[in-house]
């Protein structure tokens, strides 16, 4: 599974409208309402590379109301549980 972590600017009277659109894009598992530099961040994700164009320039950023993104790929997920499995000193 690829992973993407999709950071949007969105017209801000349209934040919430703007949201729920892109949370019913297929490949988009959660959308977060944030602070900061951004007003949205997009989880998405697909099985295949070449499904993020589809999902990303192809939906995502058609949605009325997105101003722009700029998408991160992942390479390794890090979660609390493996984290613990990487430091245990076999107790």
């Amino acid at each position: 599974m690829i992973t993407a972590i999709v950071m949007i600017k969105a017209d801000v009277n349209r934040i919430p409208e703007v949201a729920e659109a892109i949370a019913e894009i297929d490949g988009v598992s959660e959308v977060y309402s944030v602070t900061g530099g951004v007003d949205l961040i997009a989880m998405v994700r697909v099985r295949r590379h070449e499904d993020l164009a589809e999902v990303i320039p192809g939906r995502v950023n058609k949605v009325p109301g997105v101003l722009s993104s700029d998408t991160h790929i992942s390479f390794r997920a890090y979660s609390k549980h493996d984290l613990e499995s990487a430091f245990a000193i076999g107790w």
